[in-house]
């Protein structure tokens, strides 16, 4: 594949990135990823993440005289800007008006959009109720039927029927 900067030579370096939840993707060849910036990412790998972390915070936090203090750990926005870390949960709470907006141009948003577990209620040593009792018989009967058939596709060679009965037990074990 030709490099999208230059179309001229083949690209070798793929770079990806999230900006604002929206995905680009850019294919260059050495000389553009050079030209560019992209050619010595991570050039030692012994190189502190602090640092890497520091370059977001320093483009993007205020020039502050460094006198405000964490009440917890007693660190300053230079500290965090030079380290890029934290120095505690409190200081969220402390330079939430200086750090939200490196949050939010690092991770495009502030507030969590995934998936969460949902809640599991029940009791130790409770015993099954009639209607729970029945539901699992009538599971454990379609997983043998299953199971049963199953083994009958794979004698008679249909791998194409066992592989979909496969996925049915798998669901319903899962």
């Amino acid at each position: 594949m030709l490099c999208q900067h230059c179309q001229k030579n083949e690209a070798t370096t793929v770079v990806k990135t999230m900006i604002n939840g929206k995905y680009a993707e850019a294919r260059l060849c050495p000389a553009c990823a050079h030209e560019l910036g992209y050619d010595a990412m991570f050039p030692d790998f012994s190189a502190d993440f602090g640092g890497l972390l520091s370059s977001f915070f320093s483009n993007a936090l205020p020039a502050i005289s460094g006198a405000t203090h964490c009440q917890s750990c007693g660190s300053t926005l230079n500290d965090i800007r030079r380290t890029g870390k934290v120095g505690c949960a409190d200081c969220y709470d402390t330079f939430f008006s200086e750090l939200m907006p490196t949050i939010r141009n690092v991770h495009g948003n502030t507030e969590h959009k995934g998936k969460r577990p949902g809640a599991i209620e029940y009791t130790v040593n409770e015993e099954p109720s009639s209607d729970t009792a029945t539901k699992k018989q009538d599971k454990d009967k379609t997983l043998q039927a299953l199971r049963d058939e199953l083994k009958q596709a794979i004698e008679s060679e249909n791998f194409e029927r066992a592989a979909q009965l496969r996925d049915r037990i798998k669901g319903l074990e899962g």
